[in-house]
């Protein structure tokens, strides 16, 4: 049975998905490499998963994907390249609001280090790289799995790097068998709302809870924008999927939703699940954007700036050869608006616990 080697454990996703390979027996066995720092983390979900998985293993290596044989020991990198039939890199950095040096080293530098050693593994069967459907950066209208196209502009330097890396991932199709990952903004399990932090839509919930004692909640601006949020068991299925589909080595695939709903109406629904009541009034959007540039609105409404731009943002995701591929699998994307009372009821029962919030600057 193949050997599984994960970047980014112990990621909400990566855990997902060695719990998903698990349970469908895609692999008993997984390496994860895990910064120092993370180790404790590490080993706590670890011990979590095998609980349910008494007969599989987790192997952890301390590392780093941004220093040369990703800072493995000779010893480990001895013992680890020969067995590594599948890779999964998810080491990233997601906040949208990262400075430009930091997203640079490790989404773009880091997967450089992450390319150079796959390239030393005789026996892969796989690279599943995790890029972003973001990294059209500006660029609206239609936008198509087969394009990688440099925008005009990106919107912040989390779209940037991961254009970057995802070139530099790109390049390898000629030379490894691999699959390019495009998922939408990730909420949490869209059958029991699960996540582990309040990011991407959840800032509008944080935004929405901390208004609720006003006499009402305005809309944001006028907007005829969709918003593409997919739920995490939507990316877990169809990548545990695609890793052994034949028809998806050498493709990148947007893992979006096929029918997104509009900014508004999803603004719209989340008001009405969290306080029984519709927006009244509309603030317009150059004082919203205004009002977030400064740090202490910021942290009191829980929500960063850089998510405002993605509400006038007016683009599409081609989802034709994901469909096609999935399609095989009988997989398909739940319904944002139809599965939100579970999304809402999980984050109105954590919403007080700060190890789920994101620290706005």
């Amino acid at each position: 049975m193949k050997v599984h080697f994960f970047t980014g454990f112990p990621g909400f996703i990566s855990s997902q998905l060695i719990r998903a390979l698990f349970q469908k027996k895609q692999t008993q066995q997984v390496i994860a490499i895990v910064l120092a720092g993370e180790i404790i983390k590490a080993h706590k979900e670890k011990d979590k998963i095998l609980e349910d998985f008494p007969d599989c293993s987790i192997r952890i290596v301390e590392g780093d994907i941004t220093l040369p044989n990703l800072g493995l020991d000779n010893q480990n990198l001895k013992e680890i390249v020969p067995q590594i039939e599948v890779l999964w890199h998810l080491a990233a950095i997601y906040d949208l609001a990262v400075p430009r040096d930091i997203a640079w080293k490790v989404n773009v530098h880091g997967t450089t280090m992450v390319n150079d050693f796959v390239r030393t593994l005789p026996n892969l069967q796989r690279y599943m790289y995790f890029s972003t459907a973001y990294v059209a950066g500006t660029r609206e209208g239609v936008l198509r799995e087969n394009e990688l196209i440099r925008p005009r502009a990106f919107k912040n330097h989390y779209e940037e790097t991961k254009y970057e890396a995802e070139h530099r991932v790109e390049d390898l199709k000629s030379e490894v068998p691999l699959t390019i990952i495009r998922p939408g903004i990730v909420r949490g399990h869209s059958q029991t709302g699960e996540t582990i932090k309040f990011d991407g839509p959840y800032f509008f919930l944080n935004l929405v809870e901390r208004l609720k004692g006003l006499p009402f909640i305005p809309y944001i601006g006028q907007t005829t924008s969709t918003i593409n949020v997919v739920p995490v068991d939507y990316i877990i299925n169809a990548s545990t999927f695609l890793v052994s589909e034949q028809h998806a080595e050498g493709k990148t695939l947007h893992l979006t939703d096929p029918n997104p709903h509009p900014v508004q109406e999803v603004y719209r629904t989340m008001v009405k699940l969290v306080t029984n009541s519709y927006p009244k009034g509309r603030l317009p959007f150059i004082v919203a954007k205004l009002s977030l540039q400064i740090p202490f609105i910021r942290r009191k409404l829980g929500v960063e700036l850089e998510t405002l731009d993605y509400l006038t943002w007016n683009a599409t995701f081609d989802t034709a050869e994901a469909h096609h591929i999935l399609q095989k699998g009988g997989i398909t994307c739940p319904d944002f608006i139809q599965t939100m009372p579970k999304m809402i009821e999980f984050y109105l029962a954590h919403k007080e616990d700060k190890s789920y919030q994101i620290q706005i600057k």
